[in-house]
């Protein structure tokens, strides 16, 4: 079951918390990235995972676009924090180092109807290389708008072909068609259960909050006790 977060849920840690008591377990951050070529639909996709409706008329990415949903799974929240950067290498230029950084899970995203965006889904997976994105972190690519089905480019045969040679989940969708809702939410959900299962990883935070320094003290004491 999914359990979106409430409008206009804020974060100073990677701990979610209540005010006063820990009422509730706190909620494991993990960040995910997605990227490709523009107007592959990638903040349509984010959107429709996040928000569940279609986002119409989406303007271009200027920098990095951040959205975020909180999921209850197996009783354990675990909040998804959604990075979209712009396709375009002129408005990523100054963000990509930050864009990368500490990242947990990577979305390759491709549009079905324009050969060249799936053409360019090596050259984004070297990039991640370049930005030192270890071999361990999960990573899938997507085909989308799979409702435009008489301009299609992209046979499934020579995606699945590519997926398998990176070892790739594929998964092919459209964030437009509300019947897709539930396999734009399968394209998350697999990335959720999958980080869920690691330890817990924490994302680095501008400011060290008091909550995490206490964290950091017992995870020490704890590795030191000879009881």
């Amino acid at each position: 079951m999914a359990i979106e977060n409430k409008p206009g849920d804020k974060f100073d840690t990677v701990f979610g918390q209540s005010d006063s008591t820990y009422e509730t377990s706190p909620a494991r951050i993990f960040k995910i990235i997605v990227i490709g070529d523009s107007n592959v639909g990638k903040t349509c996709l984010t959107y429709r995972f996040c928000g569940g409706t279609f986002l119409k008329n989406p303007e271009a990415t200027i920098g990095v676009d951040f959205r975020e949903r909180t999921l209850e799974l197996d009783g354990e929240s675990i909040k998804l924090q959604i990075w979209d950067t712009a396709g375009q290498e002129r408005f990523r230029k100054s963000m990509v180092e930050h864009y990368y950084r500490s990242v947990h899970a990577v979305i390759f995203v491709y549009d079905v109807t324009s050969l060249s965006s799936f053409e360019s889904i090596p050259e984004w997976i070297e990039e991640c290389s370049r930005h030192s994105v270890g071999p361990l972190v999960p990573r899938i690519m997507v085909g989308n708008k799979c409702d435009l089905r008489d301009r299609r480019e992209v046979p499934t045969t020579a995606a699945q072909c590519l997926a398998d040679s990176y070892n790739f989940p594929l998964f092919e969708t459209s964030a437009k068609e509300p019947s897709e809702k539930e396999h734009v939410d399968a394209i998350f959900l697999t990335l959720a259960y999958r980080l869920k299962s690691h330890k817990p990883l924490r994302l680095k935070q501008p400011r060290e909050s008091r909550v995490g320094q206490l964290w950091d003290q017992r995870e020490q004491e704890a590795a030191t006790c000879q009881c």
